[in-house]
């Protein structure tokens, strides 16, 4: 057998074995699922991450026609449940609802530790769910509006104070970025939680923070606080009476907080593609729309490719943040 003949065998071989790969990953997404889907999530049962998850679990299910197993993969920051996803085959039969923070932040925060690629290592499929930050001051503030605080930290520098659920959590870098592109000095107070950072700032111990209006909902009346402004690039339909951060006088500032699907780099496209109809099919269900309404979430619409370049817009920006604002965590 000639070199030039062994070759043109090898080519032909190679050609073959592309066609066959192409006709299977055909083959698949055209009976995909034939059995039940794994929806992995990071957070214990009952959080946010978990009951929206859930939401898009039956959804989901409903239209497959397969039942999607909710599997809570807790610890770590979302490592747990991303190993997990990583050693599955990239198949569609696993996949992995996050928030925003796992796939956007962890790359930054947790540079040294981090076990993952976001943009390598996942496949977007799309956004879920986006739930609001506000801004809250404590009510002995003397300030009503967004310019009154900006005027009176600059007055002030490390004087006033903001509470936190935590070092590198979402409200934490939202009033991050917000105190760097207001260039301000307020100090940072973490917390273990939500809870007991709320009942600091009502009590008057903290002066301001950025809370999660799913969780605070029952206190935006509450004539200890004021509600200042949305974190949101646009206002919100259950407020639309509260102006946004950006439009409060910092200028292009928006912070998302988001919930969303990404399966195993790899996955066939047809897949990917058939989970993200069922996601956008899912806004449909009034059901649906009920219990994102009750959560003060909106829904998300994207492609994947559109998500992808989402995630890789918000990784870079809170990674200056991160840096700028020498945030670490133990």
């Amino acid at each position: 057998m000639t070199p030039l003949f062994r070759r043109s065998i090898q080519a032909v071989v190679a050609t073959s074995l592309t066609f066959f790969m192409a006709g299977t990953a055909v083959a698949q997404a055209q009976t995909y699922p034939n059995k039940p889907i794994r929806m992995l999530i990071p957070n214990p049962p009952g959080g946010g991450t978990d009951v929206l998850g859930r939401i898009l679990a039956n959804s989901i299910s409903e239209q497959l026609g397969q039942p999607v197993v909710v599997d809570n993969r807790v610890g770590a920051s979302g490592f747990v449940a991303a190993d997990a996803l990583l050693q599955a085959p990239a198949d569609g039969y696993t996949i992995f609802m996050l928030y925003s923070g796992i796939a956007t932040v962890n790359p930054s925060l947790y540079k040294e530790r981090i076990r993952y690629d976001p943009l390598k290592d996942f496949t977007p499929i799309a956004p879920f769910a986006e739930v609001p930050n506000v801004l809250v001051v404590n009510a002995e503030l003397p300030v009503n509006s967004v310019k009154e605080l900006v005027d009176l930290a600059r007055s002030k520098p490390g004087e006033l104070n903001h509470a936190s659920s935590g070092n590198g959590v979402s409200n934490h870098l939202a009033m991050e970025l917000f105190k760097q592109m207001a260039d301000l000095d307020i100090v940072h107070i973490p917390y273990k939680g939500d809870a007991p950072a709320i009942t600091d700032l009502l009590g008057g111990q903290v002066d301001l923070m950025f809370v999660n209006l799913a969780g605070f909902g029952s206190h935006v009346d509450n004539p200890r606080v004021k509600v200042l402004a949305t974190a949101t690039g646009e206002r919100l339909k259950s407020m639309p009476n509260l102006p946004t951060v950006a439009e409060s006088g910092v200028d292009g500032y928006s912070m998302r907080l988001w919930y969303g699907l990404v399966a195993k780099a790899g996955t066939p496209p047809e897949i990917v593609a058939k989970l993200n109809e069922a996601v956008k099919v899912s806004f449909e269900s009034e059901e649906v729309q009920r219990r994102l309404d009750g959560m003060s979430a909106s829904p998300m619409i994207q492609t994947s490719e559109e998500f992808t370049a989402m995630i890789d817009h918000e990784i870079k920006t809170w990674a200056e943040v991160v840096t700028k604002g020498n945030i670490k965590v133990e």
